[in-house]
Parts: structure tokens; sequence; C-alpha cells
């Protein structure tokens, strides 16, 4: 009888795992890029907008009046507040005022708040190691916080970016966590992922459109159009929106919300590669340090 250890998890579903960090650190640059181009919370309408678009065609029966999704509503306003409309958006607001790198290592605090919404309120169980990975999770992002000078620490300046990263990252642990309740929806939709992402979508627009009006009622907003910018649009709405988030949600039935958390731990290496290329902004001493202890957190918890 064979008696090597099974691995924990297929390589299949760790590729599934593996796509939307690298298409979200994507999201994170082109975000970036775009910037002067479209103000934040506008672009993440559109970029729904576009992705609604996309998938109308193969799921407009769940606009009918006799769809379930009206009859579940509540569920997926939810969803599409945290999912939709916060996450992403408050992430455009950071890339403000930082850069790609910044935004996705503050973000490699996720597992950290993933593991404690568990425990509080998922019923988990937390465990030695994953303390250890949590402490080291949360020094690399405190290195990242005070630009690589330790003696800073107690005197920490926060960029408002960061503050945005926090709470993009608390919304998006809420809505993993949801993601994991599959009972609470409807087999004919959850059984489509093309619905079940919809269904988020048309709640989420609603929020996202809310939030765009006050953008424009509130701000100097403008819009500059051009084919950069249409570009980055059908980028966002299908990669890090369509195919990056039935990968996430897939991998999350295959592995559990806990393991596919700290796989979004990879987004900032995949950003520093891509800003290094398309931006200029190569990675410091202290963003290779600090990813030093994000990982070494993930293989302590994991």
């Amino acid at each position: 009888m064979n008696s090597s250890p099974k691995p924990p998890i297929s390589l299949n579903t760790a590729a599934l795992l593996t796509l939307p960090p690298l298409l979200w650190a994507g999201n994170a640059v082109v975000g970036r890029l775009v910037s002067e181009w479209v103000p934040p919370l506008t672009l993440n309408a559109l970029r729904w907008i576009f992705a609604f678009v996309f998938l109308l065609p193969f799921t407009y029966k769940l606009l009918l009046p006799s769809s379930l999704l009206w009859v579940y509503w509540r569920r997926y306003a939810l969803l599409g507040l945290l999912g939709v409309g916060s996450f992403n958006s408050l992430q455009y607001l950071a890339l403000h005022t930082s850069s790609p790198i910044n935004v996705t290592l503050v973000g490699s605090i996720g597992p950290v708040v993933m593991l404690t919404l568990g425990v509080l309120f998922f019923g988990q169980k937390l465990r030695l190691r994953q303390c250890l990975g949590a402490v080291m999770s949360i020094a690399g992002v405190l290195l990242v916080l005070c630009r690589g000078d330790v003696s800073q620490v107690l005197k920490l300046h926060w960029v408002i970016g960061d503050i945005y990263v926090l709470i993009a990252i608390s919304a998006w642990s809420w809505y993993s966590w949801l993601l994991s309740g599959s009972h609470a929806d409807p087999p004919e939709i959850r059984g489509d992922w093309k619905l079940f992402l919809m269904a988020q979508m048309v709640m989420g627009l609603g929020w996202s459109s809310m939030f765009t009006i006050g953008e424009w009622s509130l701000t100097p907003a403008h819009i500059e159009f051009n084919w950069g910018l249409l570009a980055a649009l059908l980028f966002v709405s299908l990669g890090p929106s369509i195919v990056a988030y039935r990968c996430w949600g897939l991998g999350i039935q295959r592995a559990g919300t806990n393991v596919a958390g700290f796989f979004a731990n990879l987004s900032p290496l995949f950003a520093a590669v891509m800003s290094s290329v398309l931006l200029g902004e190569g990675p410091e001493i202290f963003h290779g340090v600090a990813f030093v202890l994000i990982v070494g957190g993930i293989f302590a918890a994991s």
C-alpha cells in the first residue's frame, strides 16, 4: 500500500487559486496606470458595467421577474456590496496615494483577517501555527507601513491608501467567508458560476452607481477617454472581474477559505514584477524583507 502523504490540494486547485492573485496584481498596476484618466469609483463602476454586458447574453433569464435572484436579494445585495461595490472601489482609491507594491503587500494581511473572522463568527478553531503565521504576516505589513524604517513603527505615519486597503481587505475577507456558505444560495443560481457572479453584479452595480454619483457630486471628477483607457477597461472587466472571481469562488469550494486566503499573498510578488516593468516602480529592499516575512507566515500557518 502506498503510504506517501496525500497533498492537501491538487495542482489544479493550486492553479485556480494562483490565477486570481496574478490578475489582481495586474488590476492594481492598471488601476495606477489609468488613475489620471478616470476617477477611482467611476473606474470600478465602468469595470462592472463592462463585465455585466459580457455575461448578459448567458444570464439574462436571471433578470426576469420570476427569477430567484429577487427572492434572495438580501444575500446578493450583501455579496455585491462587499465583493463588487466596496473591495475594488477602495483598492482603486488606495492607488491614488500608494504604489501597487504597497497596496498588495498591505493587502497580504488578508489571511490574518480571514482567520480572525473565522474564529469570531464562523466557528473556526485557531491553532498555534496559525498564530505564528499571523504574527509574521503582520510584521511584514508593518515593515511596509513604516517604509522600511523599523524605528518609526511607534510613530507610524499612515498613508490614506494604506487605510483604504485595510478596509478593503476586511470587506473581502467577509465576502470570502460568505462564499463558503453554499447552503445559503438556491441550487439554480449556485450551480452555474455565471448566474452566481451575475447575481452579485446586479446588486453590486447598484452600490457602485451610488458611490459614483457621490464621487461626481462631491469631487471635481472627469474622464479622459482614449484607447489606453478602453484597453484597461477590457482587461479589468474580463480578467480580474469575471475570470478571477470564477477561479476564486471555485478554489474556495475546493480548498476552503483559510487555505485560499494564503494564496492571495502571491499578489505582491506579481505586482512587484509588473510595477518594475510597466511603471518603473521597482521594489525596495524593505519590500523584499516584508515579502519573506509574509510568505514565511503562509508556510507557518498552512
